[in-house]
């Protein structure tokens, strides 16, 4: 059985840097984009396992991503995971009204994000 692929989006490179090697890590395949605009294209052509996202982004939001993958018959059913600044508890409840699965706020222990993208997966 291949290793599930996650997709980071995020524009922060040292948080796609974390992510990889935590996933990497963890025997997951890790690809990432920059924007929400280039992980729409990603996540539509690539089908990954999962998405990790972050919301506060240029081009195309993360509530903005979430809205388009889930809803679309292609990619309605990938597990996406919002991780964000963004903390407050109308926050949080927007990430998942936009249909996100998990919804993780920063500052976030890496392991931890493995550990709920491992249990998502398993579901």
């Amino acid at each position: 059985m291949p290793p599930p692929v996650v997709l980071v989006v995020d524009d922060d490179p040292v948080i796609v840097k974390l992510l990889t090697v935590n996933f990497e890590m963890e025997g997951f395949t890790v690809r990432s984009a920059t924007d929400g605009a280039e992980g729409l294209a990603a996540a539509r052509a690539q089908r990954p396992d999962v998405v990790v996202s972050d919301i506060m982004m240029p081009n195309v939001s993360g509530l903005d991503l979430v809205r388009e993958l889930k809803g679309s018959p292609d990619t309605a059913t990938i597990p996406i995971v919002l991780l964000s600044a963004k903390a407050q508890a109308g926050d949080v409840r927007d990430g998942l009204a936009a249909g996100a699965d998990d919804y993780v706020t920063k500052p976030f222990e890496p392991i931890d994000l493995v550990d709920r993208i491992t249990a998502l997966l398993k579901r």
